[in-house]
């Protein structure tokens, strides 16, 4: 059988000259298929060019492309792209969230997915991968007109989904309120109470507690248990959070609970840094009821706070680092930065954010990397509670949500942990989280034959 580095070199090569113009998606897949060598060569049945393993979970099964019109408030027709791609479903329905932002495309749409089917594995919730989302941008839209574009995006998306089928969830620019109208217009199409098709819903009309909290919450814990195996703790370590919205705002809260400083925030226009700390409070305040942008921290939160324009977090020195806003956000130079500022552990929020170079950099350097396909699976393993108490019409009280994330966290760590050091890569969670995601995903399409 061909060397597996160079089967994996030629399956690149042939994804990239398939998929065109997907920077993001040649990333992920690059990402995962350059820690796969050792795990082709201690399980020859993956790398069988006869059974194309790779090749398939690689393709998607399906891939929807959709027209969204809607009428803004001066009564003129618009028109943005609306995707869905149905990732891979080997060990459950569909499930990912669904991202509103002018950068979306299908490249976009499909790192976001693949990157999901592994993330989603390593829960072992029994959910498969997929993602969405739209080129609309929710920001300066009113909520009537973010309502209209919701309700011609789901008449579309209704006839695709399914809570045995494919479950969204929300992501960047996706929110309660967008999941609401998602919901409503569901209901309205379909004549059906059917709670567990869409995830990140209200805690009064079928949403499970801590959803909201649940990514940023789950970053911080994994970055906990990497502390935990070097004999440290997040208490009194100094901390820069990136964005300022639902995961860095959730990510902040939680890193203060457990006894950590999180100096920054930031978002497009630049950044602020508080000395004393972050004010959640005023920062919530701003960001989640005013829609503000995160200058107007600095000026309302006083001496010890000033706002950076066009700056960037990882100029900050702290101890932990958490890139929460969006993908490849943190680069080879921040990351460097970084370093010189005595970083110890640094754990992704957001999907893909840092990119390949600064992950090279900061493990070189002994720092603790949490990608996030294992650190910020907390959302998606929320969203998965939140579709079981659905399934059994019941809630959850707070402390039980609470400690089912915080022991998935702790078993994606322990598994991403111990695969690394059954592979020859101790330390390293990229390719323990890597080889664990793909292994039971790979197991469950073998045994299910050629699908």
């Amino acid at each position: 059988m061909k060397d597996p580095k160079d089967r994996l070199d030629a399956l690149r090569a042939d994804i990239e000259r398939r998929n065109p113009a997907q920077p993001e998606f040649h990333q992920a897949v690059r990402e995962v298929l350059d820690t796969l060598a050792p795990v082709f060569a201690a399980r020859p049945e993956y790398a069988d060019p006869a059974v194309a393993l790779v090749e398939r979970i690689t393709e998607p099964e399906r891939q929807i492309l959709f027209r969204v019109p809607w009428t803004d408030d001066r009564g003129r027709v618009q028109v943005n792209r609306g995707y869905r791609v149905e990732f891979n479903s080997a060990l459950g329905p569909y499930k990912g969230g669904l991202r509103f932002h002018p950068s979306v495309d299908i490249g976009v749409v499909k790192f976001l997915g693949f990157e999901q089917i592994f993330k989603n594995a390593l829960t072992g919730l029994g959910i498969g991968g997929g993602k969405g989302g739209s080129d609309f941008d929710p920001h300066g839209k009113s909520d009537a007109e973010v309502m209209r574009f919701c309700q011609s995006f789901m008449t579309e998306l209704s006839r695709h989904i399914g809570e045995h089928t494919d479950v969204p969830a929300g992501d960047i620019g996706v929110g309660g309120r967008e999941i609401g109208y998602l919901f409503g217009q569901y209901r309205r199409i379909t004549n059906r109470w059917e709670a567990g098709v869409l995830t990140g819903k209200g805690q009064g009309w079928g949403g499970s507690a801590i959803r909201p909290e649940a990514t940023g919450y789950g970053s911080v814990l994994f970055a906990a248990e990497m502390l935990k195996v070097r004999g440290e703790s997040l208490d009194g370590l100094s901390a820069v959070v990136s964005g300022s919205g639902n995961v860095a705002l959730y990510t902040i809260e939680k890193l203060q609970q457990l006894g950590a400083n999180p100096l920054t925030a930031s978002d497009s226009s630049g950044y602020v840094v508080d000395d004393k700390g972050i004010d959640l409070a005023l920062l919530k305040q701003i960001k989640e009821v005013e829609r503000g942008r995160i200058s107007e921290y600095a000026a309302r939160r006083g001496a010890s706070a000033r706002f950076v324009q066009g700056g960037r977090v990882w100029e900050v020195p702290a101890d932990v680092a958490f890139p929460s806003a969006t993908q490849n956000e943190l680069d080879v130079d921040d990351a460097r930065t970084l370093v010189a500022g005595g970083v110890k552990a640094v754990s992704e929020g957001a999907n893909m954010p840092t990119t390949p170079e600064a992950v090279r950099v900061l493990q070189q350097a002994g720092v603790a990397f949490g990608p996030g396909k294992a650190a910020n699976a907390g959302g998606v393993a929320v969203s998965a509670l939140e579709m079981a108490q659905n399934a059994g019409r019941v809630a959850w009280g707070r402390d039980r949500v609470e400690e089912e994330l915080a022991q998935i966290m702790r078993s994606i760590h322990a598994v991403s942990y111990e695969t690394a050091e059954r592979y020859g890569a101790p330390g390293d969670y990229v390719t323990g989280a890597n080889i664990a995601g793909f292994e039971r995903v790979a197991d469950a399409m073998l045994a299910q034959g050629v699908i």
